[in-house]
């Protein structure tokens, strides 16, 4: 097996805090090498384990316990790619990281890996080019997933929601969908089961650069089967079109002469994203009150809080990604603990309760 254990350690990093658990899965011999000492300068991590392939790393995975595995997507054998869903599979709930020159902003198999389930992508700089700058982008990721309040915990139950709120009934007429960190998996998953017909627009504000859009929505209607487009000012929301906040912009919507038209802010919301899931929330729940659902899916910090708080005051609903099957469950946890959620569900049963909501089940 192509793997080697990493020299046992420090085990605790301050008083209590464990290190989080790294494997590092790359074909170069450099990669690896250069990676592990980049991420070992910090004494938070422990690389635990190196493979060359992804089959390597499938079978180490099986023996050891990770947080989280920085895979590279070129290598012999499957590659890293196709080996995602297998990867965490074995990894029982680690966080995959994808870092390879095939993650540039708006490539296919950036989209494609996120929609696989990997947690977030990191191009990867040629041979001689892993400056400081790529160093802290790394480790400030590395450090974000691998925060303890936001692994999911292994030996206790996962965190219970705050009080759950009765779901509206009667018709929804605009669905808007929140979600950042692990969010492309959870859609992908969301609009699979998703009634095809639902009567109403959707809106999804997904935090990704403009350059990944037009892919993001190529990616989107091939799991939905619908028509996905990125917004534009101006642009009528019609039934059962997919609607997506471009990257540099949020979406809202308003309501003219009874249609509704989607509507870009260009400025950064309070809780600094640009796209923001709260104006979209927000104006969803000013212009349609109870006939407005909102979802928020798996992400890190807040955003869509605010905009859950406005919607819930104006009379409309949202659901919640669960902690169990979310990535990162920051954005969703903000939501239920706060109160405002009807539900806190895996992407599958979000759509079924949807479904039921319009009478589709």
């Amino acid at each position: 097996m192509n793997k080697a254990l990493a020299k046992s350690g420090q085990a605790y990093r301050g008083h209590d805090a464990p290190r989080i658990r790294l494997m590092v899965v790359d074909d170069s011999m450099v990669a690896r090498a250069v990676l592990s000492r980049m991420i070992e300068v910090d004494d938070g991590f422990e690389i635990v384990a190196v493979a060359g392939t992804a089959e390597d790393a499938i079978a180490a995975l099986g023996q050891i316990r990770v947080d989280i595995v920085l895979l590279d997507l070129e290598m012999p054998g499957a590659g890293g790619l196709k080996s995602i869903p297998k990867i965490l599979d074995a990894a029982r709930g680690a966080r995959v990281l994808i870092v390879s020159s095939l993650a540039e902003e708006g490539a296919e198999e950036t989209v494609a890996a996120l929609a696989l389930g990997a947690a977030d992508t990191l191009p990867k700089p040629g041979t001689g080019r892993f400056n400081g700058r790529f160093s802290e982008v790394l480790l400030g990721k590395l450090r974000a997933l691998g925060r303890a309040d936001v692994i999911p915990a292994r030996a206790t139950q996962p965190r219970a929601a705050g009080t759950l709120r009765a779901m509206n009934e009667g018709p929804v007429r605009l669905l808007a969908l929140g979600a950042s960190t692990g969010g492309i998996h959870a859609l992908t998953s969301f609009f699979q089961e998703l009634p095809t017909r639902i009567g109403a627009p959707i809106l999804v504000t997904q935090h990704l650069p403009e350059p990944f859009m037009a892919v993001f929505a190529r990616q989107l209607s091939a799991a939905s089967g619908r028509e996905a487009l990125v917004a534009e000012d101006g642009l009528r929301l019609l039934p059962d079109r997919i609607v997506i906040a471009p990257g540099n912009a949020s979406l809202t919507i308003e309501v003219s002469g009874g249609k509704l038209i989607a509507r870009l802010i260009r400025q950064r919301s309070a809780s600094g994203f640009l796209p923001s899931v709260d104006p979209m929330l927000a104006s969803a729940g000013a212009m349609l009150g109870a006939e407005a659902l909102g979802v928020v899916f798996s992400g890190m910090g807040r955003d869509g809080l605010e905009g859950a708080m406005a919607l819930v005051g104006a009379g409309g609903s949202v659901l919640v990604q669960d902690e169990a099957s979310s990535a990162v469950w920051g954005m969703p946890r903000a939501v239920a603990e706060a109160g405002l959620a009807c539900g806190a569900l895996p992407p599958v049963r979000l759509a079924r309760r949807i479904a039921h909501r319009i009478g589709e089940l």
